[in-house]
């Protein structure tokens, strides 16, 4: 993986997604609570072995502009347990109808579609809760933490991650143009990778610019990770996947491959990530898990 000026981003990435693992279990019901069903299934989604980019944005964002990380943590879970409601519900056969994801089978191919979809709004309300609980945030000055849950829930509603996922399904084996591939991407991916870099930058009291700056460089790599996913969607491997490739293509699926071909697919990331560091290069060597991020969403492999 990348390194920053002696950075080890395998190292910052494994232990990060350690801490985040750990919390994510203490905030978490266990699963022998009454009806048992659903707790199964919120945590067999939750602890398949996702990569917790999310959260950990959120708290490489804090630590860029000086903010402790501990406080955030139930915001970054709060964070993780979104994204991990909207990949049970991506998969469900009123949508993707997947079978693998993260390796492993699919929610509803392990507990029904209606257990699925439960524990999918089970997750998304209890990422709510979670932020809103007093005991969890204490200190944490209640208008940053009332902003930050704003914004993370018009990047998770119809103004964000929902609304680009209905565009996405209604372009389905329809003529790819670039305004609506942008709509979706920035959407359906792009909305809360942004949110969680801002929520981290908010929560730390970081100064108007530096929020700026932070958004901007969340929005860059939002868009180069999609377009990465659309890449790996044509030649990943599905071993290291852990899920099907070629799906995109087998549905009609409006991509950026689909539309500018490969290699100028593999150049707008390039450009994108180019943008995204020059966002944050006026801060000091706390951005470095940033930077190394930002290069590392264009060159993985899963």
């Amino acid at each position: 993986m990348s390194a920053e000026k002696g950075f080890v981003l395998s190292d910052y990435l494994a232990a990060r997604k350690e801490m985040i693992d750990q919390a994510l279990d203490h905030y978490l019901p266990q699963a022998d609570n009454y009806p048992p069903l659903i707790f199964q299934a919120v945590r067999y989604s939750l602890f398949a072995g996702g990569k917790r980019l999310r959260p950990i944005l959120c708290l490489a964002a804090a630590e860029a502009v000086g903010g402790e990380i501990q406080p955030l943590l139930p915001v970054a879970c709060a964070l993780e347990m979104i994204h991990t409601y909207s990949l049970i519900h991506d998969d469900l056969p009123a949508m993707d109808n997947d079978d693998l994801r993260r390796g492993r089978p699919t929610s509803h191919k392990v507990f029904g579609e209606a257990a699925a979809i439960l524990a999918g709004d089970a997750l998304l309300t209890e990422a709510f809760h979670l932020m809103s609980s007093r005991d969890r945030l204490g200190q944490t000055p209640a208008e940053k933490l009332l902003q930050v849950i704003h914004n993370i829930a018009e990047a998770a509603g119809f103004w964000g991650m929902v609304g680009g996922q209905v565009v996405d399904i209604q372009s389905e084996e329809k003529k790819a143009n670039q305004e609506t591939l942008d709509y979706i991407h920035t959407h359906k991916t792009g909305a809360m990778i942004l949110a969680s870099v801002r929520a981290g930058a908010v929560l730390s009291g970081a100064r108007v610019k530096d929020i700026q700056a932070l958004s901007d460089y969340g929005r860059h790599i939002g868009l180069a990770f999609q377009i990465a996913d659309d890449i790996l969607n044509v030649e990943g491997n599905r071993s290291i996947l852990g899920k099907d490739t070629g799906s995109d293509a087998e549905r009609g699926k409006m991509t950026f491959p689909g539309l500018w071909g490969l290699e100028s697919s593999r150049e707008k990331t390039v450009e994108l990530v180019g943008l995204a560091l020059s966002a944050i290069q006026g801060f000091d060597d706390r951005a470095d898990a940033l930077r190394a991020i930002a290069r590392y969403i264009v060159e993985r492999k899963s």
